[in-house]
């Protein structure tokens, strides 16, 4: 697994040694890569993305669990083997989601924080 590593806002690092490689840290970042798709959002897969629009957002007081669309999505990601822990925390004001996970990967753990 290759993965080009972001900086604090997203971007691309630049350079030779810009890159996560076979590591728990590269899974981490696909993770929090993945969750930040919208489903429908890459036109050359509109099937692929998390579903913030259909089953995560506006569902926090509904009988649905938004938390396992979440955890779905995580599951899914090539080198993931498991989810050890998982905690989310809604902010209405904000309109945002904070996701923290401690995961099992192919190459260790890793733990991920997130505000979506």
């Amino acid at each position: 697994m290759r993965y080009r590593q972001l900086d604090a806002n997203g971007d691309y690092v630049l350079g030779n040694n810009a890159f996560l490689i076979n590591s728990p840290e590269a899974v981490g970042q696909a993770v929090l890569t993945r969750l930040n798709l919208f489903l429908g959002e890459w036109f050359i897969d509109i099937t692929d993305g998390t579903p913030w629009l259909t089953e995560i957002l506006g569902k926090r007081f509904s009988t649905t669990n938004p938390d396992a669309a979440i955890k779905q999505r995580i599951l899914g990601t090539q080198g993931v083997t498991e989810i050890t822990d998982y905690s989310s925390a809604y902010n209405g004001n904000a309109r945002s989601i904070t996701v923290n996970a401690t995961l099992n990967t192919i190459y260790g753990a890793t733990t991920i924080t997130g505000t979506l």
